[in-house]
């Protein structure tokens, strides 16, 4: 399966660009100021060898990586990631979303927007039928987004992902297209 690289329609304060290789220096300066944010919940792309790997990843089939991007911005101001990963066709459709705002973008619902365009990218443009979210169920801001945006909840993983260096519970959204 080829991911569409067609950039996803806008919403009024964002829009979604597909991750590459020039996005590296607004990227990693956007990751070293979210650190604190960030953590325990996830682990970006912190180095250039890592965001090498995870553009070189996002490009292959079966994943799509999109920056959410404020509109009407002078350079450019990353608001946050949605990553659609693991994406299996067939009678399954489904794919995996991981996402996460960067430091000072936060609680302004800029990752609401972004969040929304990513599912009806996923549905409309990647034919995909179902998205799964998995949130440590610690992380209120996170589970309130997907809650905001339709996502269901279907249950309860113990130690589901290893993240900074340890297994994490995480509780599983969903979303089906409709």
């Amino acid at each position: 399966m080829t991911t569409p690289r067609k950039p996803p329609a806008t919403a009024a304060r964002v829009h979604l660009l597909p991750v590459q290789a020039m996005h590296q220096p607004a990227f990693l300066a956007a990751v070293r100021a979210s650190r604190a944010l960030h953590r325990p919940w996830t682990s970006p792309p912190a180095a250039p060898e890592q965001f090498t790997a995870y553009v070189a990843r996002m490009q292959t089939p079966g994943n799509c990586g999109l920056l959410v991007v404020r509109q009407g911005a002078a350079s450019l101001e990353l608001a946050g990631v949605v990553n659609i990963t693991n994406m299996v066709m067939g009678p399954f459709c489904s794919g995996y979303l991981g996402y996460y705002a960067f430091a000072g973008y936060e609680r302004q619902g800029l990752m609401r927007e972004g969040l929304t365009l990513a599912v009806r990218h996923a549905f409309r443009t990647l034919k995909l039928h179902r998205l799964e979210a998995n949130i440590q169920p610690g992380n209120a801001a996170s589970l309130a987004l997907v809650q905001s945006c339709g996502f269901s909840r279907e249950g309860y993983s113990p130690k589901y992902l290893k993240i900074g260096g340890r297994w994490r519970d995480h509780e599983r959204w969903a979303i089906v297209s409709r």
